[in-house]
């Protein structure tokens, strides 16, 4: 019997989830793509109450920097304090297992008139994440108004040991100035 504590800031939705063996004991959400920082400790702290966590899974992207560094280094955090394990997974891929076709992408906002995107046959990724401007995705089923499924964030398992950020960063050292 596993207790997973789910948390994904990869979107502009804050989500955290309680799922234990695949069941979803609590689930809850705050939307703002800035509100990351205060949305996840209040929203941990409700989801945990009188429960014993195992493990951390955590969306690790793609997404942009600020909400995935709150995410995974709250992740992290949790974890190392509690001596328990911590997980990073595809925040797209537990997007993606909520689509029931055949050939499909999916997309989330990447700000800068941009998506970040990847394409889906039979429910696995084909490629690796990219981010476009969302006319350069060409695909028959786009999906672009869902949010991570936590039950489904918890059940993969292809792991991923760092962030996954697809733009170069904005800030550059003095000395490359």
């Amino acid at each position: 019997m596993t207790i997973s504590l789910a948390i994904d800031t990869s979107t502009s939705r804050t989500c955290v989830g309680i799922i234990d063996n695949g069941i979803m004991l609590w689930s809850g959400y705050q939307d703002g793509a800035t509100a990351h920082g205060p949305a996840l400790p209040a929203l941990v702290a409700e989801a945990i109450a009188n429960r014993t966590i195992d493990e951390v899974v955590v969306g690790m992207g793609p997404g942009p920097f600020t909400g995935l560094r709150i995410g995974i280094a709250f992740a992290r955090s949790f974890a190392l304090a509690r001596n328990i394990t911590v997980r990073g997974v595809c925040s797209l891929d537990a997007i993606a297992a909520q689509v029931d076709t055949h050939d499909f992408i999916v997309t989330v906002d990447a700000r800068r008139k941009e998506v970040y995107w990847a394409r889906y046959v039979d429910g696995v990724r084909v490629g690796h994440p990219a981010v476009s401007f969302p006319a350069d995705v060409v695909g028959n089923q786009i999906h672009n108004d869902l949010f991570p499924d936590l039950a489904a964030l918890v059940a993969l398992q292809e792991e991923f040991a760092e962030p996954m950020y697809l733009r170069h960063p904005d800030a550059v050292a003095t000395a490359d100035r």
